[in-house]
C-alpha cells in the first residue's frame, strides 16, 4: 500500500507516542523533503526520537517530488510541506494521503486522493482494539500536541463511537 503523509499527522502522533500505529495500519509512509525538514527530526524536539526511529527503521521514507511546477501551484493556497505531500501522492499514486489540514484535505479530494488524517488513524485503532481509550488519546492530542477538533465533530465522533447505554 502506497502512503503519503504531511507532517501533521506524523508529529501529531509522535508527541503522543502513537507513531507506531501508522507503521501498523499501513507499513511504508512515503514524505516529501520538505515533510523532512518541517519535521526537524535532528533537533531534540518533543516527537523527535520516535520519528528518527521510523527513519532509521525504514518505514518512514524521503521521495522525491518531481513536479515542481504543481508545487508551486498549489503553494498559492497551502504551505510547502502539504503542497509537495498532494504532488508526491499523486506522483506515486499513492492508495492513501494523510492530511489534517481541512484545506490540503479539500484540495487532495478534489485532485481524487484518498485522504485521511489522525482522527481517521486513531478511529481505526480504536475498532481494532490497538487503543485502550479513544477519548484519553484525543485529550493527550489536545493537551500534548495543541491538537484543535471542532467541538460538534468531537461529540459525532465520541457519540458515532461510545453510544451511551441504554
Amino acid at each position: 500500500m502506497l502512503v503519503v503523509s504531511n507532517t501533521s499527522p506524523l508529529l501529531n502522533l509522535a508527541l503522543v507516542d502513537r507513531l507506531s500505529l501508522l507503521h501498523q495500519q499501513f507499513g511504508q509512509i512515503q514524505i516529501p523533503a520538505a515533510v523532512l525538514a518541517e519535521l526537524r527530526v535532528s533537533e531534540a524536539l518533543p516527537g523527535s526520537r520516535q520519528l528518527q526511529q521510523a527513519t532509521s527503521a525504514g518505514w518512514l521514507q524521503v521521495q522525491k517530488v518531481e513536479d515542481r511546477a504543481l508545487v508551486q501551484l498549489l503553494e498559492q493556497d497551502l504551505d510547502r510541506g502539504e503542497a509537495e505531500a498532494i504532488a508526491l501522492a499523486l506522483q506515486l499514486r499513492a492508495d492513501w494521503t494523510l492530511l489534517d489540514e481541512r484545506e490540503g484535505r479539500r484540495i487532495a479530494s478534489r485532485l481524487g486522493l484518498r485522504v485521511t488524517g489522525v482522527l481517521g488513524v486513531l478511529l481505526r485503532a480504536a475498532r481494532a482494539g490497538e487503543l485502550s481509550s479513544l477519548p484519553e488519546v484525543i485529550n493527550e492530542l489536545r493537551e500534548q500536541a495543541g491538537f484543535r477538533i471542532a467541538p460538534p465533530l468531537l461529540a459525532e465522533i465520541l457519540r458515532e463511537n461510545y453510544p451511551l447505554d441504554n
